[in-house]
């Protein structure tokens, strides 16, 4: 009878590791991780600042390019061609500028501030501007942003402590921007942060809500009296201009009408003095030549007039002239 044995189990696996193909898989990988961390893409809006063991190498225009790996060189990509802008005391939601606005309770104190005739008013404003020297911005601040923002509150609460609230809140807003805008591309271009100030605009600049129900009063007050200014001044202006023109036309009437009196008297004058010398050379003939042409200015106006011959005995036969002829009856067609 044969005798029954348990099969043989196989014994452990045994891998053979070559080191030299680990060696040359760790120098593949290598180089692959080299490869795609060399390789950098600019967007057409910026340009890559370069740095080689943190120096400043070059800068980089808008397109695919190569930097050594592993560290060795660095790029920064920064927006040139965008306008950016940091907003003061309000918030737009959704911004991709860190920057651009502080938190509500920053906002709050922002816009606090205190006029030259110590009023206190709530201001709203922007900053518009864009990178003009990448460099400068990228090596000069740390933090070129933030110090823009305290630039600009600065700048902000200057120009405003430097007025009236009157001027604050209605008739100084244009100027305000204006002296701001100057006063900050000073401080700027002096301190090289390679940044261009475009715009400063002013938002909401409000009175404090405490008493804000007064000072919509006191401006409607003076909204009304500047309409009421205004109407007067359209009427003065519709109504003396047009007596003016009246007057200079009836002085005009009156000066013409004088001048045509004038000039008819000098000229009957100048007429009765050329008759009287024809007069004292040919008396009876100017005599009778005034009567003449006297009777022909007044006869064509008498009506019915019968002119009749002193030696006829009689002017009956002379009325029946303008009779009419009678009438002859028509004749008849030949057949």
């Amino acid at each position: 009878m044969a005798s029954l044995r348990p099969p043989s189990l196989p014994g452990p696996i045994q891998l053979r590791i070559n080191p030299r193909t680990i060696l040359f898989g760790f120098i593949g990988i290598f180089v692959l991780i080299g490869l795609f961390s060399g390789i950098y893409q600019v967007p057409t809006n910026s340009v890559a600042v370069i740095q080689r063991f943190g120096g400043y190498l070059k800068t980089a225009p808008p397109g695919l390019h190569f930097k050594l790996p592993w560290g060795i060189d660095s790029a920064i990509i920064v927006e040139v061609q965008r306008q950016q802008k940091l907003e003061f005391g309000t918030a737009t939601q959704g911004a991709t500028n860190y920057y651009q606005y502080s938190e509500y309770a920053e906002q709050q104190q922002e816009k606090n501030m205190v006029t030259g005739d110590l009023n206190a008013v709530l201001v709203e404003w922007e900053v518009q501007y864009h990178v003009e020297d990448p460099v400068a911005y990228t090596f000069h601040f740390r933090e070129p942003l933030a110090t823009l923002r305290d630039l600009s509150e600065a700048v902000m609460r200057e120009v405003v402590g430097d007025r009236t609230v009157d001027e604050v809140l209605t008739i100084g807003r244009q100027e305000m921007e204006q002296k701001g805008l100057e006063r900050l591309r000073t401080l700027v271009d002096g301190l090289n942060m390679g940044l261009r100030i475009d715009l400063i605009q002013l938002g909401d600049v409000n009175p404090p809500a405490m008493v804000k129900a007064s000072f919509n009063e006191v401006n409607s007050a003076q909204q009304e009296k500047e309409s009421a200014i205004n109407q007067a001044s359209g009427e003065y202006n519709r109504v003396v201009p047009k007596a003016r023109g009246e007057a200079v036309q009836k002085v005009s009437a009156a000066e013409g009408y004088a001048t045509k009196r004038i000039n008819e008297a000098e000229g009957d004058a100048a007429r009765f003095n050329a008759l009287l010398a024809e007069y004292k050379k040919a008396p009876e003939v100017t005599k009778k030549r005034m009567y003449l042409e006297t009777m022909s200015e007044i006869l064509p106006t008498v009506p019915g007039k019968i002119i009749l011959d002193e030696n006829a005995s009689s002017f009956l036969p002379l009325m029946n002239l303008r009779q009419p002829a009678p009438q002859q009856s028509p004749v008849p067609a030949a057949r």
